[in-house]
């Protein structure tokens, strides 16, 4: 899926402060939505927008009934009627309130943004961004006074990012929007009330998810896995490891049983790994398809976990990038030392 933002124009903002809850901080309602003259639109437009780059997205759900999910709801009042947008900011304001309650949650500035203009696969639609910034960063101002300058300093917030955010495109209504989610701040159990508690989304069940999490999967076999059970070296799992990516890289869809062949070759293995398949996916609660188109967007992403790296002592690293059958490992009883030998044409 293809998104696209050149063309996207902030068309309404409203700001609240959201306190935490469960430490009696308040919930501060601002009484109108805010002005902005047609710079300060675009600069902050950058600012939400820029930050919406990978490919992984959500949608809403609920056990019972889409109904029932309180960001659905108040998302779906805005596209239908966006002049309504202050009213259901507030909404989401005390929304967000309700389940601020672990004590480690920030207080912060809650903005409700509703955006026009936004390319989806060559189409035109709207969207609903929700963002919060929990985070304060200090500023220094030099400030000119006659022959002299003045040093001041001032905190507000960084304009890189934001901390915490969604936009909700305005297209699969029924299926509970297509969303994209942030969130920069911590990653501890109390960072999970933006996604589990306050928007409620789940992953959507597309080609970036079973590639990622197949990806996932693969690494977790050869790395944590198959020492169990197999006697297998460092080298020899660097390669298994490069030639699982390799598959990803060359191939435009995934085959259990083709890649089983290719890269796990042996029938003990592939029996394994099979059999860690099941086990995978009921210790993740996912289910990951023996077929299905790659995602080029999650093969990049999950690339860098794939770097094989074997580390000798404090002395040496060994980055394995290729065939790891160009390295032999052995050991020199005149020293009683572990040895790698590694083979090759040229070196730059």
């Amino acid at each position: 899926m293809n998104i696209k933002y050149h063309s996207a124009e902030l068309k309404s903002l409203v700001i609240h402060k959201v306190g935490n809850k469960n430490n009696d901080e308040n919930l501060a309602l601002s009484k109108s939505e805010t002005i902005l003259s047609d710079d300060d639109s675009l600069i902050l437009s950058n600012h939400f927008l820029n930050s919406f780059k990978q490919q992984e997205f959500y949608q809403f759900y609920h056990e019972s009934d889409l109904s029932l999910n309180e960001v659905w709801v108040y998302a779906s009042n805005i596209f239908e009627n966006p002049e309504d947008i202050y009213e259901q900011s507030r909404n989401l304001a005390m929304h967000l309130y309700r389940q601020t309650m672990h004590p480690k949650i920030k207080a912060g500035e809650l903005y409700t943004v509703y955006f026009d203009g936004i390319d989806i696969d060559g189409e035109i639609t709207n969207a609903v961004g929700i963002f919060k910034s929990e985070n304060k960063d200090l500023f220094l101002k030099i400030v000119e006074n006659e022959d002299n300058f003045d040093v001041n300093f001032d905190s507000g917030i960084n304009l890189k990012k934001p901390d915490k955010g969604c936009l909700i495109y305005n297209i699969q209504k029924e299926d509970g929007y297509l969303v994209s989610v942030i969130d920069n701040t911590s990653k501890g159990t109390e960072a999970m009330y933006w996604i589990d508690d306050f928007l409620y989304v789940q992953n959507r069940k597309d080609e970036y998810f079973h590639t990622k999490n197949v990806l996932t999967l693969c690494k977790n076999f050869v790395a944590e896995k198959m020492p169990e059970k197999f006697e297998i070296s460092k080298a020899e799992q660097s390669d298994l490891l490069n030639q699982s990516m390799k598959f990803f890289k060359e191939n435009e869809v995934f085959d259990v049983n083709m890649f089983a062949d290719e890269v796990m070759k042996h029938p003990e293995i592939i029996e394994d790994f099979k059999s860690y398949k099941n086990d995978f996916e009921k210790e993740n609660a996912v289910e990951i398809q023996d077929n299905f188109d790659i995602s080029g967007q999650a093969v990049k992403q999950q690339a860098k976990f794939f770097k094989s790296i074997i580390k000798l002592d404090k002395n040496f690293h060994i980055y394995v990038h290729g065939n790891g059958r160009y390295m032999e490992k052995g050991f020199d009883t005149s020293n009683g030392m572990n040895f790698y030998k590694l083979f090759f044409e040229n070196e730059e």
